[in-house]
């Protein structure tokens, strides 16, 4: 019996030791519901993948707070190793120099495997350097679509499988939605995403000068042309007949299209795993809208999500942990499950093909559109938008087309607006950072 306990009590030394020796990576991110779910079982499955290594994801809140936490941190010596960053992030975290660790150097100096060309160019585009250096790993990358209610268009007498594709033919489902009795035809999420940043790029149209801030910090807004005008316009007469009805900024609109009360939204490709786990009508998915007498629309959209960043001043075996935490990330049979199950972007080709050839995109139509809409050729003024203090231009724009659904402004008058104001924000972050 003494024998039975000293062996036992020596196993559990040893399970002790195993565990005081793995080496802790902490994760800072703001996934919230089933994508909460969705990064813990990440964590989980590379800890149990190795023993060397355990990663600790925690939920910090909203992009916005997650971020103004993981400065506090860095700033107080106690920053995460990783921190997910919202796109809009991605100037002000390149401009950190010293707070940050390029994604390529961590890969390098752990000596694991890693080729910026094998991901997904229009994604790792973005998170890359001018000097060709990738900066930040890109975690959970979407774009914009259309989302519709089956079951909504069936009872208002339209075609289910044929979808609107141009924004009169969205304005006329959303008549008919509406004298089938639905009090909110169409919404839409990320207002400034969708309707001015991704309406931009797919109508191959500026959003701002320099490549939309790609060559250069000292970018101009452009988002009052005069096709700008026009669809804020078209948005702000079905806003006043009710074809269109404002839910709120971010993404406070998707719980009302997931729930039924909405018919239409524009919104993330991710929105699909909260759709299939949470909706209780049959859905569907498109291209985002466009204006077909607008040459070369439609192009491409521009890329949202996030992507992890490497916070600096951690050790060197830790930064080898993060560096095969990503090698895990980047498997193509670990991105495809992912891709499947959120509908944010495959990261590498070799994880689309894998979900095309597994007949994935055929059993679930229209969850291969997100990725269509992004591998096509890219121009300068659809490439993607990297603006510094991206973060207050995008609250500015909500603030001054709040005042469009309201009826307390032109839309000329708020575009103009928003475009003098953001300039503003340009011009501190440039200031801030030369």
């Amino acid at each position: 019996m003494k024998l039975k306990l000293t062996l036992s009590a020596l196993a559990l030394s040893l399970a002790s030791l195993s565990a005081q020796a793995q080496t802790e990576i902490q994760w800072w991110h703001s996934m919230g519901g089933a994508l909460g779910e969705w990064v813990n079982d990440h964590a989980k499955d590379f800890n149990a993948s190795q023993t060397q290594y355990k990663v600790v994801p925690t939920f910090k809140g909203s992009y916005d707070e997650s971020m103004t936490a993981a400065i506090a941190a860095f700033r107080a010596g106690n920053a995460p190793h990783i921190l997910q960053v919202f796109e809009v992030g991605t100037a002000t975290m390149m401009a950190s120099k010293g707070a940050i660790v390029p994604v390529g150097k961590v890969m390098a100096d752990a000596g694991v495997k890693f080729e910026p060309k094998n991901y997904v160019q229009a994604v790792a585009g973005y998170y890359t350097a001018p000097n060709g250096q990738m900066l930040s790993f890109p975690f959970n990358s979407s774009t914009t679509v259309f989302h519709y209610n089956k079951d909504a268009f069936k009872a208002a007498g339209l075609d289910t499988e044929k979808p609107p594709k141009t924004w009169p033919e969205v304005a006329l489902a959303a008549a008919k939605l509406k004298a089938s009795g639905h009090k909110c035809p169409f919404t839409t999420s990320w207002v400034s995403w969708t309707q001015l940043e991704s309406f931009s790029a797919w109508h191959n149209t500026e959003f701002a000068s320099k490549g939309n801030g790609m060559r250069g910090m000292d970018a101009r807004l452009t988002f009052n042309s005069p096709l700008h005008v026009r669809h804020i316009e078209n948005l702000a007469n079905m806003s006043k007949t009710g074809l269109f009805v404002y839910k709120g900024r971010g993404n406070a609109a998707d719980a009302t299209f997931v729930s039924g009360e909405c018919a239409m939204t524009t919104g993330s490709s991710a929105l699909y795993g909260n759709i299939k786990r949470n909706a209780k009508f049959a859905s569907g998915i498109s291209t985002l809208p466009y204006y077909p007498d607008v040459a070369g629309s439609p192009q491409n959209t521009v890329i949202g999500g996030a992507s992890l960043w490497v916070m600096s001043g951690k050790k060197a075996d830790e930064y080898k942990g993060v560096a095969q935490f990503f090698a895990h990330l980047s498997k193509p049979e670990v991105d495809a499950r992912s891709h499947q199950r959120t509908g944010y972007l495959p990261l590498t080709p070799a994880s689309f093909e894998m979900t095309e050839k597994s007949g994935f995109y055929k059993q679930n139509p229209g969850t291969d559109v997100s990725v269509e809409q992004m591998i096509r050729k890219t121009t300068e003024k659809s490439r993607g938008i990297r603006l510094g203090n991206f973060v207050q231009i995008r609250t500015v724009n909500d603030e001054e087309l709040e005042q469009v659904w309201a009826g307390k402004k032109e839309p000329k008058e708020a575009l103009d607006a928003a475009v003098k104001r953001g300039n503003e924000q340009l011009d501190r972050f440039q200031k801030a950072n030369k």
